[in-house]
């Protein structure tokens, strides 16, 4: 996602550069296109179909199907024609599909509106739906070429001037057509004609909606030329993409020093072996659970029938993975601590240096420097031994580590803290709970990451929230969700993309999940660098 000084150039974008970003799979750069053209497209379709509902779904899926084929577009420059000529296609292939169909004009049952909305008065309803009858009716009176223009003028509140380039026309043109078809409109229909329009308007709605559907659709991509090229080769660098790059293997990146470090904590095999082997452990797990998420989501996405249960499925599995790694951590910690202990016992020889006693300077670091009887910094660069207690300190890092301010290590408790499992106000980890959590499964307050679980949970694969939910996958929430696989009150809706604060989190997501790439990466290489300064050696039999 872009960060918010990134987003402010975004309008500033020609079709070209919006095409090429699109192409490079930006569905931000897409959702540009679709607010740009939604309007037109929608109104054509509507000119052409006389049923709100039919139009958006036709100029929603004529949008799904240029983001598949943008590869195939030769002349970005030339977007706005090549979408109108994928929607006339859709047109004239949803007319034949209708005009096959016994039933398309047969009467609707009185029960159907009360179905269609439970939230709405049946008077209200029915009074709406008059009302787009009348509309349509006082419409498709006109020939096509005056019916057009009006319903752009009104729909889009512009001057002729944008009328006539929407069209391909002059403005004098487009000025005729107008005036022309105002005088065919009765004259007490015509008030009510422009109020309709503007009410009916595509919204943020409708660019949610698109970009929901494009969760699993991948664009195609070919070669432009050597200048489209150079703009491909940009576009890969831009901070966003970086901070997203970062943001998936920072968790990848801290296992390999936090892995380097365990080693140049041991000194036997037995200690080496038990490092190894936990550490493919916890990493085949976390791979295990995304893979298995991503699974869940890519058959409920194909089977709409199933996508319920296997939405329940996801959350069990979610509240699975959370509860495994706290107990492999607690099990994990208890184990090398005992196992240390006992190899001092079977192997006394090789723990003979003095920066391998109980207590020694060189295995643990407390500042002098003390706030309230508290060291300022306690660190623990040795493996524990059985009986030791938890690090404590306003900064504090080892495997178990408790900060008044901060605090790193396997458990971590801390206001912000950092750690295999971490809890605290900010806490980044694969299990992080606070007030604001994040990591593989997010929890707290506001939940983000591979899975969140939250008042506000933003995720990639589910997101479970209590007032809203936003995921690329699975968003389950009770008030308002938006995603491909959503449950909620409101689901991909515009008041669910208000409810979500969808434009704050795509404007903030990039420099957030940045910031914790950042934190998540920089406390492991420090804690590793400098356990191997004090205490590499090379492990005995």
């Amino acid at each position: 996602m872009k960060t918010e000084r990134y987003s402010a150039t975004f309008d500033e974008l020609d079709d070209a550069s919006l095409v090429i970003d699109s192409r490079e799979g930006d569905r931000q750069a897409f959702g540009k296109i679709v607010t740009r053209y939604q309007r037109l497209l929608c109104s054509l379709a509507y000119s052409s179909l006389g049923s709100l509902s039919e139009s958006e779904d036709v100029a929603q899926e004529s949008f799904v199907e240029a983001w598949k084929k943008l590869g195939n577009l030769r002349e970005p420059e030339k977007l706005k024609s090549w979408l109108c000529g994928i929607l006339r296609f859709k047109i004239s292939h949803h007319l034949r599909k209708e005009s096959r169909q016994p039933v398309r004009h047969a009467g609707e049952l009185p029960e159907a509106d009360v179905l269609e909305s439970k939230d709405e008065p049946i008077e209200k309803v029915a009074m709406r739906e008059e009302e787009q009858a009348l509309l349509w009716r006082a419409l498709d009176s006109l020939p096509d070429t005056y019916r057009e223009t009006l319903i752009l003028y009104y729909r889009e509140h512009r001057s002729l001037e944008h009328v006539a380039c929407e069209l391909d026309l002059t403005e004098d043109a487009a000025k005729q057509r107008l005036s022309r078809g105002r005088k065919l409109l009765q004259e007490k229909m015509m008030s009510f004609v422009e109020g309709a329009l503007t009410r009916s308007a595509p919204g943020p709605a409708f660019t949610a909606s698109v970009l929901a559907a494009l969760v699993t659709v991948a664009p195609t991509a070919k070669a432009a030329g050597a200048g489209v090229t150079a703009a491909k080769i940009g576009a890969t660098f831009k901070w966003a993409t970086l901070l997203t790059f970062l943001g998936t293997v920072s968790g990848f990146i801290s296992s390999f020093f936090a892995l380097r470090a365990n080693l140049d904590q041991s000194r036997t095999k037995r200690e080496r072996k038990a490092i190894l082997s936990s550490t493919v452990t916890f990493i085949l797990v976390a791979v295990l659970f995304a893979l298995v998420m991503f699974g869940l989501r890519l058959l409920a996405v194909g089977l709409d029938g199933y996508a319920v249960h296997l939405a329940i499925l996801s959350q069990v599995l979610v509240i699975a993975f959370v509860f495994s790694y706290l107990l492999m951590t607690k099990r994990l910690l208890s184990r090398m601590r005992a196992l240390r202990s006992s190899e001092r016992q079977r192997r006394p020889d090789l723990f003979q240096s003095p920066d391998d006693q109980i207590g020694a300077k060189k295995g643990e670091y407390k500042s002098r420097l003390r706030l309230f009887g508290v060291p300022l910094v306690h660190v623990r660069f040795s493996m524990a031994d059985e009986g030791d207690k938890p690090v404590f300190g306003w900064i504090a890092a080892g495997d178990r580590a408790y900060g008044l301010l901060f605090a790193w290590g396997g458990f971590a408790v801390a206001p912000v803290c950092v750690g295999i499992v971490s809890c605290g106000l900010v806490s980044m980890g694969v299990v992080g709970l606070g007030l604001v959590g994040l990591g593989t499964v997010g929890i707290g307050l506001l939940g983000m990451g591979a899975s969140a679980i939250g008042y506000k949970a933003y995720a990639s694969l589910s997101a479970l929230g209590w007032n809203s939910a936003f995921s690329g996958g699975f968003s389950i929430a009770k008030l308002a969700a938006i995603g491909p696989i959503a449950f909620a009150e409101h689901v991909n809706s515009e008041l669910a993309a208000s409810i979500t604060n969808l434009s704050t989190v795509n404007q903030s997501y990039a420099v957030i999940l940045g910031i914790a790439a950042v934190a998540v990466i920089v406390p492991v290489v420090w804690y590793a660098s400098v356990v191997r300064k004090r205490l590499r050696r090379t492990a005995g039999n």
